[in-house]
């Protein structure tokens, strides 16, 4: 067999496989052997059936099969010898034709076409530099802190009169033009969290209501779209689009969280054993926490400015033509040339963060060992548990559950992209030049929502 390479231009090449009887003849011999064992012809044994009678069924079948077989076998070991980068895999050329007859065999020859992967130069995204932005833990986000866990921890109670984080249960009672309750109209009961309002005229109606206080209230206001509205009034979305009916709300309870106590009661339920003794201990454990967590937030922020840096100023030309052709060939369902047009730009968007990441992974030696990734998912178990205040179990048990949540395709797919993403941080963290910055909370999430 005799492959050879012919560029076409720096992205597209063809293969020229030419395959002579030596190749092929002993394999189709073999398989035609094959088949006259197993052959059942009427009027002969199974294994005496003439040769003659075999070849002239099944030969040329046999011949094709062995032929493809000895073309793409070779043409992959072609490329893996010449360690070739392509981009999806060989197809047959639309416009060459085999060569060679089956009704005489002698010589084959096969062209294939490849794609050739660009070449990626990242020096001038990676030579700017970018901002490490970090959040101020500063005391009022730890008040705010203290204040949210005293409350997830505290006890609801009713009160008489509404204040401005109080949940007030009531009934929504629909209304006949002239103000009196619509017969078999919508009734429902449901909760309304003053904390959470985005209406300040709703939330000044609401203020300083009491038990057993009716008034007109217009749902849209206390709700914060199509699908809440609904489910506030106990319909449809649909028959909430339709709706233009007024509304009464009768209160019938209002609720108070009462913040929990700051003793070692809450310090229990917050924290292992001996872990926070005082209020103090509390503060300097919540401002370790958020720093833990708000540095994860400036990780992704960085790593999503490096992003659309690389993606932004480096320059990928692709064997478009080719790439759109091995789509069409290779989809398992059959696919227009409008649909693989529609959605080529995000796949070409796709494919080349995928082969900068590659890059990046390669020719700085960054590997996910198996180690890693279970000690990897360990932190993540352990972080659940502490989210529920539940002591994590020993080393032994934690990797086997790890190993098991491992067994799970899409759960550890998730989990190695994870890890990638926290290795391709400590990169940019460690090859860019970096602006150390810090700031709000509040500024770092305007921040992070452009």
């Amino acid at each position: 067999m005799i492959i050879t390479r012919e560029n076409v231009d720096a992205l597209n090449a063809t293969l020229q496989v030419k395959i002579t009887a030596a190749d092929y003849s002993d394999k189709v011999k073999n398989a035609l052997e094959k088949y006259r064992k197993t052959a059942k012809i009427p009027g002969f044994r199974p294994g005496n059936v003439p040769m003659g009678m075999i070849q002239k069924q099944y030969g040329k079948t046999v011949l094709a099969e062995e032929l493809n077989k000895l073309a793409n076998d070779g043409v992959y070991n072609f490329i893996t010898e010449n360690k070739i980068e392509i981009l999806g895999n060989p197809i047959p050329k639309s416009d060459a034709e085999v060569k060679g007859d089956f009704n005489a065999p002698s010589d084959f020859e096969f062209t294939f076409e490849i794609g050739l992967s660009p070449t990626i130069d990242m020096s001038k995204a990676m030579n700017g530099k970018f901002d490490y932005t970090t959040i101020k833990v500063d005391s009022k986000l730890i008040d705010q802190q203290v204040e949210d866990l005293r409350r997830r921890y505290g006890k609801l109670s009713s009160v008489e009169t509404a204040e401005d984080k109080d949940m007030i249960l009531g009934v929504f009672n629909e209304l006949e033009a002239d103000g009196s309750k619509k017969e078999n109209g919508i009734s429902n009961s449901t909760t309304i969290s003053l904390e959470f309002l985005k209406e300040k005229s709703a939330s000044k109606l609401l203020l300083g209501k009491k038990i057993g206080d009716s008034f007109e209230l217009d749902p849209t206001s206390v709700s914060k779209d199509a699908k809440d509205k609904s489910t506030l009034l106990g319909i449809s979305e649909e028959a909430v689009a339709e709706l233009n009916s007024k509304f009464e709300f009768t209160v019938t309870d209002i609720k108070r969280m009462e913040m929990a106590e700051m003793n070692a009661e809450l310090f229990g339920k917050l924290f292992q054993e001996g872990e926070v003794n005082s209020e103090e201990d509390l503060r300097n454990r919540v401002k370790t926490d958020m720093e833990q967590m708000f540095s994860k937030d400036a990780d992704k922020l960085l790593t999503r400015n490096v992003f659309n840096t690389i993606m932004e100023k480096t320059n990928v030309d692709f064997p478009s033509a080719f790439l759109k052709r091995w789509i069409r060939m290779t989809n398992e369902k059959p696919v227009t040339e409008d649909e693989i047009e529609q959605d080529f730009e995000a796949y070409l968007q796709s494919l080349k963060w995928q082969m900068i990441q590659t890059k990046i992974f390669k020719e700085n030696d960054i590997q996910l060992s198996q180690i890693e990734v279970i000690e990897h998912t360990k932190e993540l178990l352990r972080g659940n548990y502490a989210q529920y205040g539940i002591p994590a179990p020993d080393d032994k048990e934690l990797i086997e559950t790890a190993a098991r949540l491992l067994q799970n395709k899409e759960q550890a797919n998730g989990i190695y992209d994870q890890l990638a993403e926290q290795k391709l941080t400590d990169f940019f963290k460690a090859n860019v030049t970096l602006n150390n910055k810090s700031v709000s909370y509040d500024e770092f999430v305007a921040l992070a929502g452009k």
